[in-house]
Parts: C-alpha cells; sequence; structure tokens
C-alpha cells in the first residue's frame, strides 16, 4: 500500500460491512460517533484509515472511498472476543463509565489486548510515510501510541480518548493501569473532550508513574507530551444543509402526520448502551404517563436504539430489559393505534435522520456518562428553524458546551420528569433563544474548528492545517521529525 502523512488509527475501518458486487462501498455513518467527526476533515486529506473492517478471518483488500486509502487489520475470532468484547468493552468502556457496569478482569483479555494492540501499531508504521502525522483514536487502542514510537520514532504522534478519562480512584482499579498510561505517553499529544480528563491522566502519571506532570505537560525522559482538552464536534454546515432541504422538510411533515399529528413529539436516538440511561428515561416517561402529566393522545415519545454489542451478554440483557419495558408501557397506557412509545432499533440514513431532528419538539438526550454525544449538536445543527428543546444530561461533554439546554441529572429520576416536563411546556421564545445561543455556538465550534485546533497543536503548522480543515484542496502534511509537541501551545 501506499505511504500517507496523515494516517487516522482507529479500531473500525468507516466502512458498511458489506460491499457491493461492483467492489463500491460507502462511509458507515451511524448517530454520532467517531466517523461523524473524521468524516468531513478526511474527504479533504490524501489520508490512510487504519481500522478493522469487521468479521474475522484475512484482512480485505479495499478501494479508496472518498479519496481515502482503507488499511484493514485482521482480527481471529479470539481476537473479537477477548480484546474487543472482552478488555475494550467489558473492562475499559465501563471502568471509564463511571463503573456503571461492573468491569471484568481476565489475563487472556490483556494479552489480546497487547497482541491487537501491536498488530494495529505495525499497520500503521507501515503506511506511514517519513516524519508522517499518526492519529490514533479511543479506548480499544491505548498501547498503540507506545508501540508506534518504538518502531517509528521519526513519526508525530496524537491520541485521542472519545470516551471519558475516569477519576484516579477508579483507574486504579485496573490491574494494568501503568502499561495504559506509558501507552498512551507514546504520543505527541494526548487529547480528551474535557479539561477534568486531562487533569484526572495528569494526576494518575504522577501517582503511578511518578513523573513531572502539570494539566497541560508530562516530561517523559527528554520528551515533553502535551495534554489538553479538545472537544469533538459535528459538520454543523452539512448537517444545517440536510435539514433545510425541501425533500427533508416534507419527510418530517409527513413524520408527523404518521405519528397521529401530536401536539409534542419527544425524541431520543442512542445505540443500545446500559451508558445511556434509556431505562432510566423509559421509567421517567411511564411516570408522567401514570400521573397524567403527559397523555398519549397529545405527546408521542420516538425511542431510537440501534443495536449495539450484541454478542456481549450485558447488552443482550439490556435490551430484553428495554424491550420489556417498552411493552409494558405500551400496553398498559397505550391505545389501538395510538402506542405511547414507539420503539425503532433499525438505523436511520443522514436524511431520515434530519427528518426526525426536525420533527421532534424535544431532543431527549440523557446519558448516564457520555464523553461528548453528537447526537445532541447534530440535533441543535438541524433545527435551522430556531425550535426544538433540547433536553441534556449533565454528565455529557456536550453539557459544557450546550449549557442553554434543559441540563438534568439523568440519575435523579424527580428530577429527570421536572427537567422533561420543563422542556414540554416552555415559551416557544424561552426555547428560540436558548437554540439560537447554541447554534450560534456550534457554528464556530464545528468539526473543523476541533480538527484545526488539535491539528495546530500537534502540527504546528497552522497554515497548512487551515487548508486541511477548510474544505478546500487537499494538503499533504509535510514531514516534521524530531519536532516536540511542547513546541505549541494549544490553552485547550
Amino acid at each position: 500500500m501506499r505511504q500517507s502523512s496523515l494516517v487516522v488509527v482507529a479500531n473500525r475501518l468507516p466502512i458498511d460491512d458489506s460491499i457491493a458486487p461492483d467492489g463500491a462501498c460507502e462511509w458507515r455513518r451511524s448517530p454520532g460517533g467517531l466517523v461523524s467527526a473524521l468524516h468531513p476533515l478526511l474527504r479533504h486529506a490524501p489520508a490512510t484509515w487504519v481500522g478493522w473492517a469487521g468479521g474475522t478471518g484475512p484482512a480485505p483488500a479495499l478501494p479508496d472511498v472518498d479519496g481515502v486509502r482503507l488499511c484493514a487489520v485482521p482480527l481471529t475470532a479470539d481476537d473479537l472476543r477477548d480484546h474487543y468484547e472482552g478488555f475494550a468493552n467489558a473492562t475499559l468502556w465501563p471502568l471509564y463509565h463511571d463503573a456503571v457496569e461492573q468491569p471484568q478482569h481476565h489475563r487472556r483479555w490483556w494479552e489480546a489486548y497487547q497482541r491487537v494492540n501491536r498488530r494495529f501499531a505495525e499497520a500503521a508504521a507501515a503506511v506511514a510515510e517519513p516524519g508522517a502525522v499518526v492519529w490514533v483514536q479511543d479506548y480499544h487502542l491505548h498501547l498503540v501510541p507506545g508501540m508506534l514510537r518504538d518502531l517509528r520514532p521519526d513519526l508525530r504522534i496524537g491520541f485521542f480518548l472519545h470516551v471519558p478519562f475516569p477519576p484516579p480512584e477508579l483507574f486504579m482499579q485496573l490491574p494494568r493501569r501503568a502499561e495504559l498510561l506509558r501507552g498512551m505517553l507514546g504520543a505527541d499529544l494526548v487529547g480528551f473532550q474535557r479539561v477534568q480528563a486531562a487533569h484526572n491522566f495528569a494526576q494518575l502519571v504522577v501517582k503511578v508513574l511518578g513523573l513531572p506532570a502539570t494539566d497541560r505537560r508530562i516530561g517523559v525522559g527528554d520528551r515533553v507530551v502535551r495534554i489538553g482538552a479538545f472537544p469533538v464536534s459535528i459538520d454543523t454546515a452539512e448537517m444545517a444543509a440536510l435539514a433545510a432541504r425541501p425533500d427533508v422538510a416534507a419527510r418530517a411533515q409527513r413524520l408527523r402526520q404518521d405519528l397521529g399529528r401530536p401536539e409534542r413529539v419527544i425524541l431520543s436516538v442512542d445505540r443500545m448502551d446500559y451508558t445511556k440511561g434509556i431505562e432510566q428515561r423509559l421509567k421517567a416517561y411511564s411516570e408522567l404517563l401514570a400521573a397524567g402529566h403527559v397523555k398519549v393522545r397529545d405527546t408521542v415519545l420516538v425511542q431510537v436504539a440501534v443495536p449495539s454489542r450484541e454478542r456481549v451478554g450485558q447488552y443482550q440483557v439490556l435490551r430484553e430489559r428495554v424491550e420489556r419495558e417498552v411493552g409494558r408501557i405500551n400496553g398498559e397506557f397505550g391505545r389501538v393505534g395510538e402506542p405511547a412509545i414507539h420503539y425503532l432499533t433499525q438505523p436511520f440514513d443522514r436524511a431520515e435522520l434530519a427528518a426526525l431532528y426536525r420533527v421532534a419538539d424535544v431532543m431527549a438526550v440523557t446519558p448516564l456518562r457520555d464523553g461528548m454525544n453528537l447526537v445532541a449538536k447534530e440535533y441543535v445543527a438541524a433545527r435551522v428553524d430556531d425550535a426544538g428543546a433540547l433536553l441534556l444530561s449533565e454528565f455529557a461533554g456536550a453539557a459544557a458546551e450546550l449549557p442553554q439546554a434543559y441540563l438534568v441529572n439523568p440519575h435523579d429520576l424527580e428530577g429527570l420528569k421536572e427537567g422533561l416536563l420543563a422542556a414540554l411546556r416552555a415559551a416557544p421564545a424561552d426555547v428560540a433563544e436558548r437554540m439560537r445561543a447554541m447554534r450560534a455556538h456550534l457554528h464556530t465550534h464545528d468539526i473543523r474548528a476541533w480538527a484545526r485546533s488539535y491539528l495546530t497543536a500537534l502540527n504546528d503548522t497552522g497554515a497548512l492545517v487551515e487548508r486541511l480543515t477548510s474544505g478546500g484542496e487537499s494538503a499533504r502534511l509535510p514531514a516534521q521529525p524530531g519536532r516536540s509537541a511542547a513546541r505549541a501551545d494549544h490553552r485547550g
């Protein structure tokens, strides 16, 4: 494979699992998430994306997608079970999300995590030009920066964590805590969603590794590793343009008609995950129905819950509980032709999702813990009419940027109910004022601003990054062997 000056390394390749008979494949755009964040950037840069293509067995040869070269990393059935479903999603994921579920620890999982991280690092080393920028993404690949630095010390390496980073008292539970920290410190720049996460990381580096650290810089031998907060965002203009299309507006009208023309539509769009607060949200809605504060004929809840990690036992149990609760609520409060909850588990394309955003009077985004939650930002961007109320968890990263939302503590059932009622009953003028303020923020803090902030701090080549993130002509990142991340003075 040809070498690239920009290499993105992530657990998954950003494509559909299936490839058409003519060999074509498309970007996999799920609600929120990594692909939605990086897709707009990489369309305008000559880049290679290193990741798993889905499935097990030999890595497939894949065509370029939107000019991005794809490098598939193979996983065996054991890798999938022990690395992805095991250490990544049954050990790290619950621990990083406040231990909402009890993290599990198995030695063979750690062995698989090391093995797979090594495979990703070797693949990235093979496709990176001399002095290239390699941007490693998320908790599946904590060890890759350190491994990659050993293999290719000429590279400039960035690491970005999309999920929350836990406080020291939680992270200290990990049997392999020192190895994970050292792996991340292989990067020149370690980025987090929130300032508190960077602070947690700095505290742990001092406590576990005994390294000199502040909330912005860490000394690692003769290197200085930069750390900071870089809140990820969306392509605001793309979502706004999509939502403003006449066919999307017409589809929103048809959706409201299909829902029975209720006075209020509440929408939630989540992956089926125990961190998303789906059960708490359903219980709050059920109690509002029981108390008569919400009536089925006037209000309807549309819950989109796309299945996730279906081979993991905790997720199977969660889906069964959610579906049982939806059935109970519809059986108790629904009428013929008027369900209390419209429950959908299929993914939606971007246009259909934009239409759902346009029809929703209240968008309920109430995770128990979330690194950012891009669905909340997509909803705001889609409300080109300045209507719609955003009900947002205080424990989503987006809450720090969107304080005009109706903020709630999803662990507090009474507070969640009160917040939902406040959003449903808010005066149109108040809703519009809040939405205008949130839209103004997203206009200046979009995906390109995020990429520009991070890559400028990593690269110290502001003019070139401007070309890379402006949507203009393609740009090549120059080789910069030996440059220290400390040279850039990002103030996240």
